[in-house]
């Protein structure tokens, strides 16, 4: 580099040496060190003398043991020709030793071209070699090994780019297991902690993706990449764990973060990703890509292209030739271009479990720390995701032993609250709060059809589609619950902030995601405020809104379970929604016969004295009662104190008079 390709035009100046490490490994020390007069001719001629004697001992010189016998694994693994080894063995040392960056800094800002030259004179090959060796499909490159900068002119160090700095350490000190050299970028896979019965929600999704897997190992398929997408916490990695563990294979992690705990770049994890499809080629092996939005997000709003749209060509080339097969894991598949996705084998979404597997999964994660009673709490949470019990429950018995008796619960229900609190999900507290009170009684409800008699064909349909519509509080909800558990079918409850978003399309496919959802874990779909979705489209003022519409309604052509929809707004809903459900049931407020029935078992439950028949008298007169006016009466008593039958009245014809009916109607409210 000195010599030859003229880096001693800036190590030797006509004041002195720039370099005095360098000087002084070269053996040109006495001219730093004062006991000569500096004479920048001589430096040179000595220079050239030192070159001389260097490259007539050349043949003496030998790779360091480390470095050569590792480069000779990786020669076999990736199949690296003679001249990838030799441009290998440079750039590690250059990367490593100090004085070598030093002095290829002196050969200047190099451009792709001065690079090719620079590396031909120094190894001692010819320019075409060196340019096929670091083609963007040469095997360095494939490998993710050595990649060449094409960021315009730099420096010979930073045109010449590594996997990493612990590889090029690695590589040249010990004698590494690949699985060793990749450390700080892939790792091996954590043990698998669920078992394929914890999955069967998408038990359809397994039943291919697990013997085309095995078919794929067994015979070296190529091209061979899964996409798994779905909300933090439902278990994904999970999966990919259980899967290998399945298929007795080994599991290898593209890691998202370095031995510090920063971040990585997407263009790095892309390189590690390459350079192990290269080394665990041989090995009957899967590849774990976990948190794939950093490679493949483009936000176009603030013109940032993703790193697999800026290397959209070689991407593409890779998922349809990589060796080893490969789970591509995201919590949304909306950050994927259609083009990506189309060269996935499989695209399968992993949702939160039903309520019976979340119940399976609480039991197996929290075992006796958790009590019957908190169990079924949060096995009513449809957006409880598997790891977050299990983390909370991991977090607990760390510290059972400082917890006094009885507390284990509390904590777990505490810390699940935490987090489903944080991701904008309701809490253990909420949910029991909508949990169907204890007695529920759907003879309590004033509907116009006989519901009795819906429940008892619906035990041998087990499907149909169903609108409840009335005024508020009249037990709509309720009734869908409580159908869900007299049918002994789970049920999944959807509100309009479940499923509305602000992103155009996205409400269409959480519409899509949660009919499918309910559908493959046989569940009763109740919807609330479904006026939110099906508002007719002749008010229609912007295109998402009848793509809503059109999508929803769609989904109910095609559900095959049971769907029940509610609203309080029933004149505003699609006509063509409406001639979908196969019944229409509207609920009304209490006839005087049910409001003295409630009255009793309320007066009861509080505690209060029998009603007399005075009292029967008032309550019958209450014209807009509703079964959720007694409701929101036993929550006030929670903390205001109802001492009477007189004081329950009371509430109840409040209650009854801030309505809008009542404000039309004074009529009834006579105490």
């Amino acid at each position: 580099m000195l010599v030859p390709l003229k880096a001693s035009q800036k190590f030797v100046s006509v004041h002195g040496l720039e370099n005095d490490g360098l000087a002084d490994f070269l053996g040109l020390g006495h001219w730093t060190s004062g006991f000569c007069e500096y004479d920048a001719k001589a430096v040179i001629a000595e220079l050239r003398a030192l070159h001389k004697a260097a490259e007539l001992g050349f043949a003496s010189v030998l790779t360091p043991p480390h470095l050569a016998r590792n480069v000779a694994r990786l020669a076999i693994l990736a199949g690296l020709s003679e001249v990838d080894c030799r441009i290998l063995e440079f750039t590690v040392l250059m990367h490593t030793n100090e004085l070598m960056r030093d002095t290829a800094a002196m050969l200047g800002y190099l451009s792709s071209a001065n690079l090719f030259f620079a590396l031909a004179g120094v190894l001692g090959l010819s320019e075409s070699q060196v340019r096929g060796s670091l083609s963007a499909r040469g095997t360095l490159a494939r490998s993710g090994l050595v990649s060449l900068g094409r960021q315009g002119t730099s420096t010979a160090v930073d045109k010449l780019e590594l996997l990493s700095s612990d590889f090029a350490d690695s590589i040249l000190s010990i004698d590494a297991d690949p699985v060793d050299l990749l450390k700080d970028i892939v790792v091996p896979g954590a043990a698998a902690q669920l078992t394929m019965d914890d999955y069967a929600h998408v038990g359809a999704s397994l039943s291919i993706l697990r013997p085309y897997l095995k078919h794929a190992l067994e015979t070296g398929r190529e091209g061979v990449n899964v996409f798994i997408h779905g909300t933090p916490g439902t278990g994904k990695s999970e999966l990919a764990r259980l899967l290998a563990r399945e298929l007795e294979c080994e599991l290898f992690e593209v890691t998202s973060e370095d031995d510090d705990g920063d971040p990585v770049t997407g263009e790095r994890r892309l390189r590690a990703f390459r350079a192990a499809q290269s080394f665990f080629s041989q090995r009957r092996s899967l590849i774990l890509f976990d948190e794939v939005e950093d490679v493949f997000t483009t936000d176009v709003s603030h013109g940032h292209r993703g790193v697999a749209q800026s290397r959209k060509g070689w991407l593409n080339r890779m998922l349809e030739g990589n060796k080893v097969p490969t789970l591509w894991l995201s919590n949304a598949v909306h950050s994927l271009d259609a083009a990506f996705i189309r060269r996935f084998d499989m695209v399968i979404e992993l949702p939160v479990p039903p309520r019976h597997r979340r119940e399976q999964i609480l039991r197996h994660a929290c075992g006796p720390l958790l009590e019957p009673e908190a169990l079924e709490r949060l096995a009513e949470l449809e957006s409880l995701a598997p790891a977050v019990a299990t983390r909370a429950a991991s977090v607990v018995s760390c510290i059972q032993g400082a917890m006094s008796d009885g507390k284990s619960s509390e904590a777990i229900e505490h810390l699940i609250a935490g987090t489903l609190e944080a991701q904008g999900h309701r809490t253990p507290k909420r949910a029991s709060l909508e949990r169907l009170p204890s007695g529920y009684d759907p003879g309590l409800i004033n509907a116009d059809t006989d519901l009795a008699e819906v429940a008892s064909g619906l035990i041998q349909a087990r499907a149909g589609r169903l609108c409840l519509y009335g005024p508020a509080g009249t037990g709509k909800t309720a009734y869908g619950r409580w159908l869900a558990r007299h049918l002994g079918m789970p049920l999944m409850v959807k509100r309009a902030s479940d499923l509305m978003s602000k992103w155009v399309g996205d409400s269409e496919k959480s519409i899509a995601r949660a009919f499918r959802s309910a559908e493959e874990a046989g569940a009763v779909l109740l919807m609330d405020e479904v006026d939110s979705f099906l508002q007719d489209r002749r008010g229609a003022r912007a295109s998402w809104e009848v793509s809503q519409v059109n999508e929803f309604l769609t989904q109910m052509e095609g559900f095959e379970g049971l769907f029940i929809a509610s609203t309080n707004l029933v004149r505003h809903l699609d006509q063509a929604a409406l001639r979908r459900f196969d019944l229409k049931v509207k609920l009304d407020f209490l006839k005087p016969d049910q409001a003295c029935r409630l009255l009793c078992l309320q007066s009861a439950a509080m505690g209060l004295c029998v009603p007399t028949p005075a009292q029967h008298a008032s309550v019958m007169r209450l014209a807009f009662l509703t079964p959720g006016d007694f409701a929101a009466v036993a929550r006030r008593a929670r903390f205001q104190r109802i001492a009477s039958v007189d004081e329950m009245l009371a509430a109840l014809t409040t209650e009854c008079a801030l309505k809008e009916e009542g404000a039309r109607n004074a009529l009834g409210f006579l105490g």
